[in-house]
């Protein structure tokens, strides 16, 4: 059974950092790629961060491109989403996800297969 879990979120000032760590079980990195998700107030679901597991490489959104940065503990089976810069827009839910497909899937349709239950990140001062 895939397992995703999230800590890490918070209350941070515009301009701050914060980095969240998921926990992965369920699964290897080699054949699934990792990734992260968030969903701000009556907005969309985004897609901001993968690594494919097909070619290693990661992926971000424009919105976060430059500021935040995606990596993995393989030895850990853990990833995490370290964010600097923070902005108020980047207030929303994060969920770490992972798929089955290795790919980039930040806009695969339907979203990624698994889901954790997500850590709430607040950028206000």
């Amino acid at each position: 059974e895939v397992t995703l879990v999230e800590s890490g979120g918070g209350l941070v000032q515009p301009g701050g950092s914060l980095t969240l760590s998921c926990e992965a079980s369920g699964f290897t990195f080699d054949n699934h790629g990792i990734g992260w998700f968030r969903q701000a107030p009556g907005k969309e679901r985004e897609g901001i961060a993968c690594i494919s597991s097909w070619d290693g490489r990661a992926y971000y959104s424009d919105s976060v491109k430059g500021r935040f940065t995606i990596s993995s503990d393989n030895a850990k089976n853990t990833f995490y989403l370290h964010m600097s810069g923070l902005k108020p827009a980047d207030t929303a839910v994060y969920y770490c996800t992972a798929d089955t497909t290795g790919l980039n899937f930040l806009k695969k349709p339907y979203g990624p297969d698994y889901w954790g239950r997500g850590t709430q990140v607040t950028v206000s001062s």
